[in-house]
């Protein structure tokens, strides 16, 4: 079976913890863990969040006295997937040894004209007390929000439209390959519409989508979301929370998720298995290879009625 995987950020950095190295290598030592026994079994392309990460990047390139204009965030992204992806490969080498596996940089095509260059969304970067935030923004020219805990910076986040590496990606796999690909969500650049040249662009386009949009290309067979909860919850953080183990795509979308948490999850794993008939699912990181086999996390699936 093709199984993408979609890593959230917290899966590598979790919430309140300190951006070190050597606190990203302890997580994706779990990570190495957690995804080993499904790659001894399926083809593997394994995607990642960055928020922690390109956010840590964009406040040092905006302190940096030595530049004269911070680092755009195109080029941050792609300096992410170079790092993160560097940790996965070698872990993931030590823990399957047999194994072919390529770090491959990848951008991801957006419209120019995406109402999301007018209304950012998207958290990156760590959680600040209000009065933090506010002061970074006003210094930065940030837009800030209320993520769960605390504030965060919000940036663009344009609907993704074509991975341009999908070819190469699906050429790895057929040679037996493990792919780690798309992390963040791709670089994202705009296409010439006379000439198709490429231009990066300052936004980070959300991971799971781009992860249902490789998804769907490969024409892989099921789409794994991987986050820090056990599965998807309607009323999450409330009293009323009710665990949800099964659903369609119809009945997830009817459900109104947090547009800033879960919501591009379930909207994720919806298109996929809308516009494939595959099968998606969202669960905790440590219960991987149970959420492939049925036992832990929600799984989404088609709605064979409607058919």
């Amino acid at each position: 079976m093709r199984i993408v995987v979609a890593l959230g950020g917290n899966a590598l950095l979790h919430r309140g913890e300190r951006p070190d190295a050597a606190v990203q290598q302890a997580n994706i030592d779990r990570v190495a863990t957690a995804l080993a026994a499904l790659a001894h079994e399926h083809e593997l392309v394994i995607t990642h969040g960055n928020g922690p990460q390109i956010g840590l990047l964009a406040m040092e390139s905006a302190s940096d006295p030595a530049l004269s204009a911070p680092y755009p965030l195109h080029l941050l992204g792609a300096q992410t997937q170079g790092m993160i992806g560097s940790l996965l490969a070698c872990t993931l080498h030590d823990a399957l040894p047999d194994r072919h596996i390529a770090t491959l940089v990848t951008h991801t095509l957006v419209r120019s004209d995406d109402p999301a260059f007018t209304r950012p969304t998207k958290f990156v970067g760590q959680i600040y007390p209000r009065e933090v935030a506010g002061s970074l923004a006003r210094k930065r020219g940030w837009h800030i929000a209320r993520d769960t805990t605390g504030w965060r910076r919000v940036v663009p986040s344009p609907v993704p439209e074509r991975i341009v590496e999908t070819h190469t990606v699906h050429e790895l796999l057929n040679s037996g390959t493990l792919v780690i690909c798309a992390g963040g969500g791709g670089v994202p650049v705009t296409a010439d519409l006379d000439t198709g040249a490429l231009t990066g662009v300052e936004a980070v386009i959300d991971k799971d989508l781009t992860a249902a949009l490789l998804a769907e290309d490969l024409k892989a067979d099921f789409l794994l979301i991987l986050t820090d909860v056990p599965c998807v919850y309607e009323d999450y953080g409330t009293p009323d929370q009710q665990p949800v183990l099964d659903a369609t795509p119809a009945e997830l979308g009817r459900k109104g998720f947090p547009e800033g948490s879960m919501g591009p999850k379930a909207e994720a794993a919806a298109r996929f298995v809308e516009r494939t008939g595959g099968l998606a699912a969202i669960g905790a990181l440590d219960a991987a290879y149970e959420i492939v086999h049925g036992r832990s996390g929600t799984l989404i699936r088609p709605d064979l009625a409607a058919g």
